[in-house]
């Protein structure tokens, strides 16, 4: 049973411009856009710009053609890709997330460890389930070492639950999901993880909407909420994971797939109704309802769905 969040909704796109957007994408934005209106919330577009390396202005742009294509509107956020570079980018706000780790490590000192570990390192030491179980936890490396990553000391037995307003109670075991995942990356710029908790505090936040392929960062950040400083009402965040749409070889969808020829869901010349169409088929709602974002939403009901 999928419900309807039960407070006053406050809610985001969050895309990255790393990738032009696929039908996933468009999907996930469609029912963010469609639960939070029926809701009568709050919509913020959130660009997650923290990967420069992979930032490309093409990227960025397709963001809001996509958006206008799609007749998503939104309440707070840039009106177009200057705008966004001159006062919405993560990049204004680095200053933000490293004070949020410096006072996080102050206030408890063993929480992270700086770590030197390549990705090929880390692939040939890792756990049994393909996760970061290193040495470098024991080899108090310092912090202000050029270089270094900064990982969360995560338990063991660290397990973290919520109730899920699509798929029920969830419990993920976060050590064995994500291992000690990365808060700093080795450039000295915070990682995603940690970004997207405090924007999305700053922003009032209460309602995220997700693929199920994000369970494990939504358990990260409900552990980093209680140790940021000032997050804790992270935890009363509600959360909606979708199931996935996979492409014809049973792969879920992902820009980190696309080739190069591949333009997103837009050069595949379609109408957006095959968007509406597959938010209405992920939710169960009768034939017609996806014809148009007016009929999605007139189809959708008051209270919970089956």
């Amino acid at each position: 049973m999928l419900q309807f969040p039960s407070v006053p909704v406050v809610s985001r796109l969050a895309p990255t411009p790393s990738g032009f957007l696929h039908l996933g994408n468009a999907v996930n934005f469609t029912l963010t856009w469609l639960l939070t209106r029926r809701a009568g919330g709050t919509l913020h577009l959130r660009i997650d710009d923290l990967d420069r390396a992979r930032f490309r202005p093409a990227y960025l742009d397709n963001i809001f053609r996509t958006l206008e294509w799609l007749g998503l509107d939104y309440n707070h956020g840039p009106s177009g890709p200057a705008e966004f570079e001159r006062h919405y980018s993560q990049q204004h706000r680095l200053a933000e997330y490293e004070a949020a780790l410096q006072a996080a490590r102050n206030a408890h000192p063993a929480l992270f460890f700086a770590c030197r570990c390549s990705r090929t390192e880390l692939a040939r030491t890792a756990a049994p389930g393909g996760h970061y179980s290193g040495t470098c936890r024991a080899l108090g490396l310092p912090f202000e070492a050029l270089g270094l990553a900064w990982r969360a000391r995560v338990p063991a037995a660290t397990a973290i639950s919520w109730p899920d307003l699509a798929q029920g109670p969830q419990l993920v075991a976060l050590a064995e999901e994500l291992g000690d995942f990365v808060v700093r990356k080795k450039d000295g710029v915070a990682a995603y993880q940690v970004a997207s908790v405090l924007d999305d505090q700053r922003l009032g936040v209460n309602f995220i909407v997700r693929g199920q392929d994000l369970r494990a960062s939504t358990a990260a950040q409900l552990w980093l909420a209680e140790v940021l400083p000032e997050q804790a009402g992270f935890a009363q965040t509600q959360f909606l994971h979708h199931n996935l749409l996979l492409d014809d070889t049973g792969q879920k969808l992902s820009k980190s797939t696309q080739t190069s020829q591949q333009r997103g869901i837009l050069a595949e010349g379609a109408a957006p109704q095959v968007v509406y169409r597959t938010v209405a088929t992920l939710l169960g709602l009768p034939a017609g309802a996806g014809e148009s974002l007016a009929t999605l939403r007139a189809t959708l009901p008051e209270q919970n769905l089956l």
